[in-house]
């Protein structure tokens, strides 16, 4: 049954084979004697013994090149670092050869390669990385390195190769000779460079494939184990690569890997019709070009985003000052939605903070947004996040609209949803791909075994794709402003804090300094208040006939008692807020109606009538619950007084999670204009002002139930009168 191998499962590091212009022996690192070689060896040495198992010296009548020439006498030294080249230079049957020796794993490689050019001149490679330079654009740089190359290997075709994230190529450089077919700017499928390949390209970064129509030769090996040639520069090529290569109509393949940043960016690769041999020498300058050409290219680009940054900064400035000019961050943001969705290149924006949401631009609907915020939370742990197509990504999994494609988000908490969303419209791109990917297996021949293999493609001609579904990919810079406004976030929300912290603590010495107030005055004044107010009723005992005295006595009392009564109600307030509480069952039909009756005396309207409808139980503590009561039935006995028929409704409900009491009156009733100081210390309403009293009243019933877990709250009608709901905890 014949075998079926798949492109990406090929072991193309363990061949078995090198190619035909080279020479390999292998030895054991420990003990330094003959464990494989390639066949063409015996033809080169003239081998007439079995060598297996042998030193070199042991062999010496068989090796004396090696011998004489001292390649051996440093080979400890040589390979004591792994893949560690070291090139020499020996006579062979009066010809000069490459020797490299290296150590990988367990084994020392040994490669003869014939001298074929003898270029001497040390400053080579350096006049030719000074025509690199240091250009102002990219594609000048890949067009200069290309320029050297050519000279350097003299092959038809010179291409840049860039990989895509999806391991997919694209040529974005090309150096071509006449009669040779332009590449340039097409895409080639991940398939023709697969995964291992692209691995194999990361450890040995230069690679020969010198003629596809010569046979590999055979590697003899003492062990079964098969030989790891990764590192060899003469090392087979795949023999589906090699169809590859027909198909295309060349018969020489170099290529070196460009690395940036430990990535494998891309690929220098070289064609040539014919087959072409290029010296080793050669092979290592390119080598070295590509590698400084990496750097350059690195440079630049970081370079690019430095000036990016200063650019992305210049912008940010103004942002950054309209974020300091609110007191939080959902201000802050939803203020400057313009501004802040403008600083990326994008067609809409979309804020969600403190659970609300706000768009400006071309955004989905906001069921939409949701979904995608949800979703960025739940499988993103970076604080960025883009995808380039998340709607047809999720589409249908998600129930999402067209009229998006892509996303860019930017979250400050990794579980909360408080993020910005960037989105972008699709964007409908054609891409020109060399040919068709051959999906069909074939019989290929691999080094005399015949398998079931998907054949190299015949095809290459040139086709249009069009991608649907995708935004303008999010770039460097697009990435670098979301990190920044998400810096802005962050420095914003922790100086709101330490600004609401700072006012927190100023308050809370003003609070202190005016509770100390309030007890020293209360403590202070009562005791003057009690002279006056005495040698006042004094005062009118000794003039019982004259009425002009005794009406102004009576007023000097009345406000004695105003006094009195407000130095009352401040120490109740500051009580309110710093007493501890003791939460209990309260049963308040007894207070409530004692509360009533108090009132009805105090105010002097004793013809008012108070209903009482239910009285049921709450939890409280009973100290505080009297202040609130009793602020409450006195303001609607008070305010009702001037009524012919004052009419006061006090009822009870037992909700289901709650306790809710009512007091109704039919008193003088409060404005809308008056209800954002209802709650308010000393403000008392203008319709009020006939009526003695404080403004501390309803602030004491206020601070109680909140501090009692509770609410206050009202409705009220302009001379119709009043009704205040206190809302209490259940009790169990």
């Amino acid at each position: 049954m014949m075998n079926f191998t798949a492109c990406h499962e090929e072991e193309i590091h363990i061949p078995g084979h090198i190619q035909s212009f080279g020479f390999l022996l292998g030895l054991d690192a420990a003990t330094k004697t003959v464990k494989f070689y390639s066949e063409n060896l015996r033809l080169l040495f003239n081998l007439q013994e079995e060598i297996f198992g042998k030193t070199i010296e042991e062999l010496a009548g068989t090796f004396p090149q090696l011998i004489d020439s001292g390649v051996l006498a440093k080979i400890n030294e040589n390979t004591g670092e792994e893949y560690d080249w070291n090139i020499f230079k020996i006579s062979v049957k009066w010809d000069f050869f490459h020797c490299i020796m290296y150590r990988v794993g367990e084994n020392i490689f040994i490669e003869f390669e014939k001298i074929i050019e003898h270029l001497t001149v040390r400053s080579y490679i350096f006049s030719k990385y000074g025509k690199v330079g240091t250009p102002d654009s990219s594609q000048k740089i890949w067009n200069k390195l290309l320029d050297s190359v050519v000279e350097l290997v003299d092959y038809e075709r010179v291409m840049v190769y860039k990989f895509l994230p999806d391991g997919s190529g694209k040529v974005v450089a090309e150096k071509i000779k006449d009669g040779m077919e332009s590449y340039l700017h097409l895409h080639y499928p991940e398939s023709d460079i697969p995964r291992q390949a692209r691995e194999l390209y990361l450890m040995k970064k230069n690679r020969l494939f010198c003629n596809v129509y010569e046979e590999p030769v055979r590697i003899l090996s003492k062990t079964e184990k098969k030989i790891d040639l990764t590192y060899c520069s003469v090392r087979a090529m795949s023999p589906i690569h090699g169809q590859y290569l027909k198909n295309m109509g060349v018969s020489s393949s170099f290529s070196t890997s460009i690395i940036v940043e430990n990535k494998l960016w891309g690929l220098i690769s070289c064609q040539n019709k014919e087959p072409k041999h290029i010296d080793l020498v050669n092979r290592v300058r390119a080598e070295v070009l590509t590698f400084m050409t990496a750097n350059n290219y690195y440079a630049f680009k970081i370079e690019q985003k430095h000036k990016d940054s200063i650019d992305l900064s210049k912008r940010t400035a103004e942002l950054k000052t309209e974020f300091l000019k609110y007191n939080n961050l959902k201000d802050s943001l939803f203020n400057n939605i313009e501004l802040i969705k403008n600083t990326v290149s994008s067609d809409g924006l979309a804020i969600i903070t403190g659970g609300e949401l706000k768009t400006f631009g071309d955004v989905p609907s906001p069921e939409t947004v949701h979904k995608i915020s949800e979703w960025v939370i739940a499988n993103s742990n970076e604080n960025i996040y883009s995808n380039s197509s998340f709607v047809k990504q999720h589409k249908e999994k998600l129930g999402l609209e067209e009229n998006a494609s892509g996303i860019l988000a930017a979250k400050w908490y990794a579980t909360n949803n408080e993020m910005l969303i960037w989105f972008r419209k699709e964007y409908n791109e054609h891409i020109k791909w060399a040919g068709y990917e051959q999906t069909e297996p074939e019989k290929v021949n691999f080094y005399g075994d015949e398998r079931l293999m998907i054949s190299p493609r015949k095809s290459f001609e040139v086709f249009l794709e069009e991608i649907k579904g995708k935004c303008k990919l999010w770039q460097d810079k697009d990435l670098l402003a979301a990190e920044r406004i998400l810096t802005f976030i962050l420095e914003t929300s922790y100086t709101q804090t330490i600004q609401v912290k700072e006012l927190n603590e100023t308050l809370q010495n003003m609070n202190n300094e005016l509770e100390s107030f309030s007890f020293t005055i209360s403590h202070d004044l009562a005791t003057p208040l009690s002279v006056i107010k005495m040698n006042a009723q004094m005062l009118s005992n000794a003039y019982p006939e004259d009425l002009r005295i005794k009406d102004k006595i009576l007023k000097i009392t009345q406000e004695i008692d105003g006094m009195e009564v407000m130095m009352h109600n401040i120490l109740e307030l500051s009580r309110v807020k710093n007493a501890d509480l003791k939460l209990e069952r309260i049963s308040t039909e007894q207070m409530i109606r004692k509360i009533s009756y108090d009132a009805k005396l105090s105010f002097n309207s004793e013809h008012a009538e108070v209903t009482f409808n239910n009285f049921p139980d709450i939890l409280a503590d009973k100290t505080m619950i009297y202040q609130v009561f009793l602020n409450i039935i006195n303001n609607a006995v008070k305010y009702s007084s001037h009524r012919e028929n004052p009419q006061i409704v006090v009822t009870g409900t037992d909700e289901k999670d709650s306790v809710v009491y009512a007091i109704s009156d039919n008193g003088i009733g409060i404005s809308e204009e008056d209800s954002e100081k209802m709650f308010k210390v000393f403000r008392r309403m203008d319709n009020a002002k006939i009526f003695q009293g404080s403004g501390v009243g309803l602030s004491i019933v206020h601070r109680a139930m909140k501090r009692l877990g509770g609410s206050v709250t009202y409705e009220s009608r302009i001379n119709e009168g009043s009704t205040f709901y206190l809302t209490f905890q259940k009790p169990s």
